[in-house]
């Protein structure tokens, strides 16, 4: 094998092992922890602390997603979205991405305990709770798993404000909150869309366990409940009334998207919601960083 051809399969291996992070999926999560730190009132100025904190929370939330991809990798395979992964394509060693998975949670969950016993304990249970609770344990079991899912979604927000606080208030568990409610708004609409693969793979989703009427319902709801979270929470931050009238407005958006999708059902609307959802929830990051420059 020539020099050239071996940095090529280099780079092909990187590349491979940065789509098993979901780089898009863990931006939003990482973008949560930094917009929950920054909800403390914390100086902008402190970088270090800053940069430690996206690297700490970046490594736990890629760890775990690795170690999630290296366990669904036979189920994966079986669903038509999923079959393009390195995992289930078997692009990398089995045995090596369990050591990478392993090995990158550790540096971030370490790390995090490093900076503050408290953060890193909450860094840790987001760690645990989609690892353990969700893929190994109830993802093939019950689709309630996405609320166990959602618990770990909703930790970096709430690890980044107990780092900036010191501990646990009632704006940071709103915080969470509004993150844990918004996470069905997202999966739910998912497995809508590809009931097949899901089903394909021997995995219990809300359309196929409730119906489809009863899961467009818990979208509407949590969406709701999502918002009335965020919304809490901003107030208590003390954020401005002109960001706060925005995040309402944001808000009725995803109100008549999720009344759309309970009264007047279409691929189109929920395909709408799904990516609405995620606009929603950076955009009221993007709001609480902005307060409070």
């Amino acid at each position: 094998m020539t020099a050239q051809s071996k940095i090529e399969n280099r780079k092909s291996k990187i590349g491979a092992y940065w789509s098993l992070t979901k780089p898009s999926q863990s931006g939003l999560l990482l973008a949560t922890g930094l917009a929950g730190y920054m909800s403390a009132r914390c100086p902008v100025f402190n970088i270090s602390t800053i940069l430690q904190l996206s690297a700490s929370l970046f490594f736990a939330i890629a760890g775990s997603t690795i170690l999630n991809m290296w366990w669904d990798r036979d189920i994966d395979a079986k669903m038509g979205r999923t079959q393009k992964r390195a995992t289930a394509k078997g692009l990398l060693n089995d045995k090596e991405i369990l050591i990478v998975g392993a090995v990158v949670s550790i540096v971030g969950v370490g790390w995090a305990f490093a900076m503050d016993a408290l953060y890193g304990l909450i860094v840790f249970a987001g760690w645990f709770f989609d690892v353990i609770v969700y893929s190994v344990w109830l993802k093939r079991r019950t689709c309630w798993s996405i609320v166990w899912g959602g618990i770990s979604g909703a930790m970096p927000i709430l690890a980044g404000r107990v780092l900036g606080l010191g501990f646990i208030d009632w704006v940071g568990l709103m915080l969470a909150l509004g993150v844990l409610l918004w996470i069905p708004t997202h999966t739910l609409t998912f497995s809508m869309k590809f009931q097949k693969d899901y089903a394909d793979a021997g995995v219990p989703t809300f359309p196929s366990t409730y119906g489809l009427d009863v899961t467009r319902l818990a979208i509407a709801l949590s969406s709701v409940l999502a918002a009335a979270a965020m919304i809490a929470a901003a107030i208590g931050i003390g954020m401005d009334w002109g960001f706060l009238r925005l995040l309402g407005v944001l808000s009725a958006g995803l109100f008549a998207l999720a009344a759309a999708m309970t009264f007047k059902p279409t691929e189109r609307v929920n395909f709408g919601l799904f990516k609405y959802a995620s606009v929603y929830m950076l955009a009221a990051m993007i709001l609480v960083v902005l307060e409070v420059i």
